[in-house]
């Protein structure tokens, strides 16, 4: 059964949640998307953020980590929306994980192309969510949805074989990523840029990353991340380091 298999129900609402949300005009809002059928697509939220007849104003319900049933029109880039409420509670994410919840966030928002639907990736953001807001192990949960997220899109990293040869991973050696190479025996001359087998499996595995480790598995896949986001630093990164 399909993940979305639910989309034509509840008058045509479709699951979504609020990547990114800006001001418009004097009371409207234009919105970035990821929906469970459509994947990533601009709305105009019109009015949201005026009160009507003594109700609160919809832009209270378009927060981001608010799981969403959401209708829209139009068919130019940028929709219109037309009906948005809740689809649960809010993924209640703050201090570091709040952090960690708008890097997931702005990932989808640089890497997905707009209507490219991505129902497994859609099921996957929203249990990452859930896992933050639970309190499982940041590290293991971002360097998961990382690679999840490059396998989605077609470009998914293979960390358990040389590239060249084929040779499975062994825990007791070294190894250097190459973009659209894959992955070499270091040798000699390598110093920094090799990276433990060990810590290989575990990424390719999806086991939990202790903190021994934690740090260069993060240096690797934002080594192998750097080609698709290009030169334009992520402001979530900022966040971080502040």
């Amino acid at each position: 059964m399909p993940i979305c298999s639910d989309k034509v129900a509840r008058d045509h609402l479709q699951r979504c949640f609020v990547l990114h949300r800006r001001n418009f005009s004097n009371s409207s809002l234009i919105l970035e998307v990821f929906s469970c059928v459509h994947g990533r697509l601009a709305l105009l939220a019109k009015g949201a953020r005026q009160s009507r007849r003594g109700r609160p104003a919809v832009g209270e319900v378009l927060q981001l980590f608010q799981p969403l049933w959401a209708s829209w029109s139009g068919r130019g880039e940028v929709k219109t929306l037309v009906r948005a409420e809740p689809a649960g509670p809010a993924l209640g994410l703050t201090g570091r994980v709040l952090y960690c919840g708008f890097y997931l966030n702005e990932l989808l928002m640089r890497l997905l192309q707009r209507g490219d639907p991505h129902e497994t990736l859609f099921a996957f953001y929203h249990s990452a969510l859930s896992a933050l807001a639970a309190g499982e192990d940041v590290e293991t949960l971002l360097r998961q949805f990382e690679l999840r997220l490059l396998r989605e899109i077609g470009y998914a990293v293979e960390l358990d074989r040389e590239a060249g040869t084929g040779q499975p991973v062994s825990p007791g050696r070294y190894y250097v990523y190459e973009h659209e190479a894959g992955l070499r025996a270091a040798g000699s001359g390598d110093g920094q840029q090799a990276v433990a087998g060990e810590i290989l499996l575990h990424l390719a595995a999806g086991e939990p990353l202790n903190e021994s480790v934690a740090r260069e598995a993060k240096a690797l896949t934002r080594l192998i991340l750097a080609p698709y986001l290009g030169e334009r630093p992520l402001k979530s990164r900022e966040l971080f380091r502040r």
